[in-house]
Parts: C-alpha cells; structure tokens; sequence
C-alpha cells in the first residue's frame, strides 16, 4: 500500500480488517469493500490496480513447492488450506495455478468458514476424503495450529522463517518421509 498511501498504509491496512474478515467465510465483497476504503483514504486509482498491485503480490518459494512435490511423489496427500477472499482465492487458482499443485485446495472463502476455527479443519477433512484425526496440519499462526488441533488434526507450527529441514524434522517426526535437497 506504500505506494498509495506512504506512511498512512499501516493505518489503512489495519483500519480495514474487520471489514475484510466477512469476505474471508465468503460473506460480502471485498472489491466493494476496498473501493470505499480507498474513496475514505483519499486514494483515486482504480481499485482493480490498487487490488492487483497490492494482493497479487504473493511470493513463491520454490524450496516449499519442491517439498510439494517431493511429498506428492512418495504418494502422500498435500492439501491447500488457506484463508483468502474471493478474488485472491481466484488469482491464485487460476493465474498462480495452486489447484494443480495440490491434491485438494481449501480455501475459506468457499468452506463458508476461515481459520482458526474449527469448522474450517473440520469441512477441510471432508473435502479431502479423510477423518481429522488422519491429516497433519502445519501454518504459521499458532491460532491456525490450536483450531487444528481443536478439530482432531495433528498440527505443527512452522514458518519458513525456521527454514526446510525444520519442516522435515517435523515431517518424520509424524512418520512423514521427505528428501533433504
């Protein structure tokens, strides 16, 4: 947002929050919601430039995709569950290609319901076929983590911050196989 609204972009991001967590369960219209927000922020570019320029900047770690692969290769599920609104959802479904690289993508805008809560793992496991308490969960939010767990999944906090040989280390430590590259 800096390059819309320099020093206000924290401000505005965070002002506008709540209004997104609707959109995240598929209530409401995140684009609507983003045009007022940017007319109330004094912001006149278009809101499908500010929306692409802004949340369509998702970083690939080509490392995390190869450990996708790696896993889908040795016949493991590797299952998408991700909190997105709609649009985003959409970009990453079809311009990043995420459903082609996952057996199963859950995103919360579909699911009806967004992490941590437990509702979300809970349709998550439906969707890919399997109880719970059979799927191994692993996110960045502890609270994403803690709402897996409440559902009956095991799950693992990890953040690629820690770096991919603490993520397989957590693997095997669930009986999870995986190549060290």
């Amino acid at each position: 947002m800096e390059p819309y609204l320099g020093e206000r972009s924290r401000e505005f991001l965070h002002s506008t929050w709540s209004d997104e967590l609707p959109t995240m369960s598929g209530h409401g219209d995140y684009l609507a919601m983003l045009a007022a927000a940017l007319v109330e922020y004094g912001v006149t570019d278009p809101v499908d430039a500010v929306y692409r320029d802004v949340w369509h900047r998702i970083e690939r770690i080509e490392e995390s995709f190869a450990l996708v692969e790696d896993l889908r290769s040795r016949g493991y599920g590797v299952h998408l569950g991700t909190n997105q609104e709609q649009y985003r959802g959409a970009y990453m479904r079809e311009a990043l290609g995420y459903d082609a690289v996952f057996d199963t993508s859950c995103y919360s805008y579909d699911l009806g319901v967004a992490k941590p809560d437990p509702a979300f793992f809970t349709e998550a496991a439906r969707r890919i076929g399997d109880v719970p308490g059979a799927i191994l969960f692993i996110d960045d939010h502890v609270s994403n983590v803690e709402g897996a767990r409440a559902a009956g999944m095991a799950a693992v906090h990890w953040d690629v911050e820690r770096g991919h040989g603490a993520l397989i280390d957590a693997l095997a430590g669930h009986g999870v196989a995986a190549s060290r590259r």
